[in-house]
């Protein structure tokens, strides 16, 4: 066994949403430490980006169950075995309570929520062959501070379904841990990300200003997060949640 407490290379990953934003940093961040990574995303540019730089890259809109389990075929025919499954993609939705339209809670709990679950289901079969008592497979949920602490914003849905997908990781750890697969949720704060895009050219200063820390996330803060819980170092650890936001959630 490695003496590398942080050692991730050699292992195989998938990340969904691995395109843009959080996705692109852990994709290209696990690749530059030496796994093998295989990606999901709607966009063709973006994917031929991603693979002309080493990266798997598999075009899929997780946005129903099918979807899901046809993207989980997709990988099963790139890979027998699965070491690290990082369940991203996610979308939000923002509206006055006055207007909020029921299409923003099927949209947003359907890929936040129903994917995630659906997806992990789906390649269970890959996890458990890379799972072992010494080394989990794991599985890292991306959820939000947002399912932690109340935000400013009318993103009702999208609060609502971060809260699921953390007690969804609680409830996965507790009947997974038996067969060696670890279930842990990171939580962000404000990253770079076409999620964040707008309110940070409105607002940037302010958002920075809620963290003690003065500032919003960087690249390798979430890597790092995701290298911690895919590696040795992270194997005793399942059903966490991860605050990585600077301390806004936990101090405020």
């Amino acid at each position: 066994m490695t003496t590398d407490l942080f050692d991730v290379s050699g292992k195989t990953a998938v990340v969904t949403g691995g395109t843009s934003g959080i996705g692109s940093m852990i994709a290209h961040g696990l690749h530059e430490r030496g796994a093998h990574v295989v990606i999901a995303g709607r966009k063709e540019p973006a994917l031929a980006e991603a693979r002309s730089a080493g990266i798997t890259a598999l075009q899929a809109d997780l946005s129903t169950p099918e979807a899901c389990r046809e993207l989980a075929e997709q990988v099963a025919d790139e890979v027998d075995r699965i070491d690290i499954l990082v369940n991203n993609a996610g979308a939000t939705w923002g509206a006055p309570i006055e207007e909020f339209p029921d299409s923003a809670w099927d949209r947003v709990l359907d890929l936040n929520v129903q994917a995630p679950f659906t997806l992990t289901q789906a390649l269970l079969p890959q996890l458990l062959a890379a799972a072992t008592e010494q080394d989990p497979a794991r599985v890292i949920m991306i959820g939000s501070i947002d399912g932690i602490r109340v935000p400013q914003t009318e993103s009702y849905s999208y609060s609502a379904s971060k809260a699921a997908v953390h007690q969804l990781t609680r409830h996965l750890a507790g009947h997974l841990g038996s067969r060696h697969i670890t279930v842990n949720a990171i939580a962000p704060g404000p990253f770079e990300s076409r999620m964040m895009a707008h309110f940070l050219a409105e607002r940037r200063d302010e958002i920075e200003a809620s963290s003690p820390l003065r500032r919003i996330g960087r690249a390798d803060d979430m890597v790092g997060t995701v290298i911690y819980l895919a590696s040795r170092a992270g194997s005793y650890l399942t059903g966490a949640v991860i605050p990585v936001d600077g301390g806004i959630s936990t101090t405020s």
